[in-house]
């Protein structure tokens, strides 16, 4: 497969965008595109620009930005019985600016008859006028086929026609798209083998079967020049292809490059941006990207990376920019605490320091804490074995009291006594709820004397019910993040009290932050 020459094609700004709760700004669409062209994308497809404001914004603001080049505008063949030359969708096509165009038009006949409503040799004219209308306007011009697959099971001599009309109309490629996303990897190998007789052919796949990414190899292996998908596979529906893990697979399993190796170990930090960009996340469990794909909890396992890390791990991370991590819960050994306090940068434990952390997990998971989001606290459990170790505080007393003032203003305020280097502080503080006013509290007793705290901000609270069971009287888990500067931390802690269980996990969260200001990775980089 080395000597094939694949092109990638993003359509996230245009496909992508009718995932469901995704919505891009022009803002937004110009920062992903510059991020897309410097992984070196090939095909940006910036949408329609024909159809909304946004759209037509979006275009005229991209001329001025290096990532024009490789953006492409989206439309589709003109009407039924209507010219090219009197189409305005298309005329919108040419004054977009981009030197390449794409549009689609219908290739399964019953498509044609029933949604169309105009015969198979009028839709046959509209596709070979509208190609041939922008090639003469000095665009290159990629035929996506909608609803390709579809229509060659029904018909597969009209499906092919309505590509021989987009190749006679000047088309460069041929996209075969499976618009309803249900095909097998059989029937799309079948479908671009037949259509490879009559010219260069892509493919566009939608995942409502869960193929979309094993159909895009299949094409590429059947002799598919351009596979054209979304970062992370958004999409409407189930989502598009997904580029990212397209990309890595070619790349790394199929010996096709289309980005080459340096540009590959950025995968992970693009994938991040868009997601921080959009408002959405990497799922954990993301191939090759999410932060959970090389992450190991089973005791075996991590026994068996810490000796041959391809034990557990299908390729090495840092080629699409990730990296192996090591969870630790109840189902941990020795080998992931090992693991972990190496990882944390807290040097080497004896044999009796790691059972002992190991079981103190165990017991606490028991009890309703998780450690496997909350490395922070693992790493002061480890640090509190030594035997000089002193907390840089102490929280000797704490009160908490919510109530209301007038009709709808809820308050809480917060007492705190807090021992610093031998000196006691009584402090209060107010705050919306429990959880503020005790961090409000804290806050004022400590960063007079920890100065360095002022920098450290809570990020996230989460909080979980353990044992619903029991009602109001359940265990409850909380999970706070911590951040400074570019870096993030978590902390549990766990109580029937969600305020004790709160407090705990804050307290562990300023602690690491005091104590740990350099760890990697408890304290995790932001995405720029």
């Amino acid at each position: 497969m080395s000597a094939v020459a694949v092109q990638l094609y993003d359509t996230t700004l245009r496909d992508g965008t009718q995932k469901e709760g995704l919505d891009l700004s022009v803002g937004d669409k110009l920062r992903l595109a510059e991020r897309l062209h410097a992984l070196g994308m090939p095909f940006i497809e910036g949408g329609f620009p024909g159809s909304n404001p946004k759209d037509a914004k979006f275009f005229e603001a991209a001329r001025d930005h290096a990532f024009a080049e490789a953006l492409v505008a989206f439309g589709s063949t003109a009407r039924p019985n209507v010219a090219a030359t009197d189409d305005l969708q298309l005329r919108s096509l040419v004054d977009a600016g981009t030197r390449v165009v794409t549009i689609f038009g219908k290739t399964a006949r019953s498509h044609v008859e029933r949604v169309l409503r105009t015969e198979p040799e009028e839709n046959l004219a509209r596709i070979t006028e509208s190609v041939a209308f922008l090639v003469q306007r000095g665009k290159r011009v990629v035929y996506d086929a909608e609803h390709f697959f579809d229509g060659y099971a029904e018909d597969p001599a009209y499906a092919l026609d309505c590509l021989r009309a987009a190749h006679e109309g000047g088309a460069e490629i041929l996209v075969l798209c499976d618009t309803n996303g249900g095909k097998m990897p059989w029937e799309v190998e079948a479908g671009v083998t037949a259509a490879l007789g009559i010219g260069p052919v892509g493919v566009h796949l939608h995942d409502d079967g869960g193929c979309a990414v094993a159909n895009s190899l299949m094409a590429v292996r059947a002799g598919a020049t351009q596979v054209q998908g979304t970062l992370l596979g958004w999409g409407e529906r189930c989502g598009n292809a997904d580029l990212v893990a397209i990309a890595a697979n070619l790349e790394l399993k199929m010996g096709v490059s289309v980005f080459g190796a340096a540009k590959l170990r950025e995968l992970r930090d693009v994938a991040r941006f868009a997601a921080e960009l959009s408002g959405l996340r990497v799922d954990d469990g993301h191939p090759y990207v999410g932060r959970s794909a090389f992450a190991h909890k089973g005791g075996v396992h991590v026994s068996a990376i810490r000796r041959f890390p391809r034990a557990y791990e299908h390729i090495d991370p840092q080629a699409v920019g990730n990296e192996t991590r090591v969870v630790v819960s109840e189902l941990s050994g020795r080998a992931n605490i090992a693991a972990k306090v190496e990882e944390l940068g807290l040097g080497t434990r004896s044999g009796t320091e790691l059972r002992e952390v190991l079981e103190r997990i165990k017991q606490r998971e028991a009890e309703g804490y998780a450690y496997e989001a909350a490395e922070a606290s693992v790493a002061l459990m480890a640090l509190r074995l030594e035997e000089t170790h002193e907390p840089s505080f102490r929280v000797v007393v704490h009160h908490v009291a919510t109530g209301r003032r007038g009709d709808h203003d809820d308050y809480a305020e917060a007492t705190v006594k807090v021992e610093v280097d031998g000196e006691v502080r009584h402090t209060a503080g107010e705050g919306c709820g429990p959880v503020a006013a005790l961090d409000a509290a804290l806050r004022k007793a400590l960063v007079p004397l920890r100065p360095e705290l002022a920098e450290v901000h809570l990020s996230d609270y989460k909080v979980r019910i353990v044992d619903t069971h029991d009602g109001t009287d359940a265990t409850t888990r909380v999970l706070v993040e911590c951040a400074r500067a570019g870096e993030r931390w978590r902390t549990v802690g766990a109580s029937r009290n969600v305020v004790a269980a709160s407090l705990e996990a804050l307290v562990d969260g300023y602690e690491y932050g005091l104590r740990m200001p350099q760890a990697r990775p408890a304290a995790r980089r932001v995405p720029e």
